[in-house]
């Protein structure tokens, strides 16, 4: 297909809002005024996402607040899921998104364009603060990918693993003592690398899983 394809949907949407629509005026695919307002609307069209649009987009931004962008609808789960990311990122950038379904030419309007205000959490603040805060040293290096990274919670069962290494099977509260770490009867229950096996209650020992992960 071609982007012109999308024109005439878009002004026929425009104009049913009471705007007079003109194509390719200066820099701008799609410009759009109405009687008694200084902002027009202005429409970049795209056979798809892509960051050149977004960049044009943003561009035109310099012109008015009031910048769509529009593609045209697609089907399946990886389109709407690529149409889900899109909506956040254009809510972000203040930007617009609608969509055109060629087989009828509907236009769907999924975002008008806005400031953006970003909310933010305190559960994920504190939780952030405090993985900062219990991890010991910077063991990791920026931009690695998520697997392997070494948490605060994997240090702690390093510590109880290096423990159980050294003094053989133990009581979770003297793990917790000599390691520091306060939830060491939890973390060897809960056994979340398969490092850890119960002997008797309140009793663990380290498993082949964990003599390798210390090995390694």
């Amino acid at each position: 297909m071609r982007e012109t394809e999308l024109y005439a949907p878009v002004k026929a949407l425009l104009e049913g809002q009471g705007y007079e629509v003109k194509a390719e005026v200066g820099a701008a695919d799609v410009v759009a005024c109405r009687p008694g307002e200084d902002a027009p609307v202005v429409v970049e069209l795209k056979t798809g996402f892509s960051l050149t649009l977004v960049h044009q987009a943003v561009a035109r931004q310099a012109m008015t607040d009031a910048v769509y962008i529009c593609v045209p609808r697609g089907t399946g789960k990886r389109w709407l899921g690529s149409l889900k990311q899109m909506k956040v990122l254009c809510r972000r950038l203040g930007l617009g998104l609608l969509t055109i379904r060629l087989s009828d030419s509907h236009p769907e309007i999924h975002l008008d364009p806005a400031p953006y205000q970003p909310r933010k959490s305190a559960p994920r603040k504190s939780r952030l603060l405090r993985e900062f805060a219990r991890r010991e040293g910077d063991p990791n290096t920026g931009g690695a990918t998520r697997t392997g990274l070494v948490t605060a919670y994997r240090q702690d069962c390093m510590k109880i693993a290096t423990y159980l290494s050294e003094n053989g099977e133990s009581r979770g509260a003297a793990v917790a003592k000599a390691t520091g770490v306060e939830t060491a009867t939890r973390i060897m229950r809960d056994d979340h690398y398969g490092w850890f096996e119960r002997v008797t209650t309140g009793v663990y020992r380290l498993t082949p899983n964990g003599i390798d992960a210390l090995a390694g």
